[in-house]
């Protein structure tokens, strides 16, 4: 076998594409509108001031402020195989070796960026008053989360709840959600909707001492973005295999924290 056979863009893009079917960053976030090597740019366009009209009309020059994002968090994988150009050239064994590696990072990023939910506006109980959830009370917190990103006249469109499987199933007993829905990869509770959120599922949210957060989010509120910064393949000295390795880099911020509203809880 010879490593310098090797194409990491056909590793990196079935790594990146498995990673996309589960992400939950992926569904919820603003991306940037570009990425300039280790850091990522988003714009916010200026207010656009409605005015009476008088018989005359002034002009409002429209600014954007960019918003720059290192990408200071970095993980690794490192996995063994036994011939990676048997697996290359076979194709669909490449995403047998990569799924799991998507998989962790995309389970590191999802926790990174939902950990955010520090820096919403709005709150629904907290660390040292958590509301006690049951099957009677559950969809009604989350109405009002949904109301309170209404009140602060947050767009209706793409909107999201995020909520744990404990929280969905609660939610599976009452009449007005939909018993046994399907979950799809990426979390998304397929059909189901609360005050316009559409329901997604992660464990990935804070769960701390059984207080747990429910986050309410407009897809404009956390900026997003990550690279495979490098992927390569090395014959190993203490094995007979190859090994195939790769870093990725990624960070999130807080572009519009008046777009997020989070739920302390417990289960009664």
């Amino acid at each position: 076998m010879a490593v310098n056979s090797f194409i990491p863009q056909i590793w990196e893009a079935r790594l990146l594409a498995n990673f996309h079917s589960r992400s939950v960053a992926e569904l919820i976030a603003t991306k940037p509108t570009e990425v300039q090597g280790g850091k990522a740019v988003f714009n916010r366009v200026s207010t656009v001031n409605v005015k009476d009209y008088a018989g005359t009309v002034s002009w409002d020059e429209l600014t954007t402020a960019p918003v720059e994002l290192a990408f200071d968090q970095k993980k690794y994988f490192a996995f063994t195989v036994h011939d990676v150009d048997k697996v290359q050239a076979a194709g669909d064994l490449i995403d047998a070796h990569t799924a799991e590696a998507s998989a962790s990072i995309q389970e590191a990023v999802d926790a990174y960026v939902l950990s955010l939910y520090t820096e919403a506006q709005h709150t629904i109980g907290d660390d040292t008053n958590p509301i006690a959830l049951d099957k009677a009370n559950v969809y009604d917190y989350i109405v009002d989360l949904g109301t309170k990103l209404s009140t602060a006249k947050v767009p209706m469109a793409n909107r999201f709840v995020i909520v744990n499987a404990q929280v969905l199933g609660l939610l599976n007993k009452d009449a007005r959600f939909t018993a046994n829905p399907t979950v799809l990869e990426n979390g998304v509770v397929e059909g189901q909707k609360i005050n316009g959120m559409q329901v997604v599922v992660s464990e990935n949210i804070a769960n701390v001492d059984g207080k747990f957060k429910i986050l309410a989010v407009h897809q404009s509120a956390i900026g997003y973005g990550k690279q495979i910064d490098s992927i390569e393949a090395i014959r190993l000295q203490t094995s007979f295999a190859d090994g195939v390795r790769g870093l990725a880099v990624y960070g999130a911020t807080v572009l519009r924290p008046e777009a997020m509203a989070v739920l302390t809880a417990t289960i009664a």
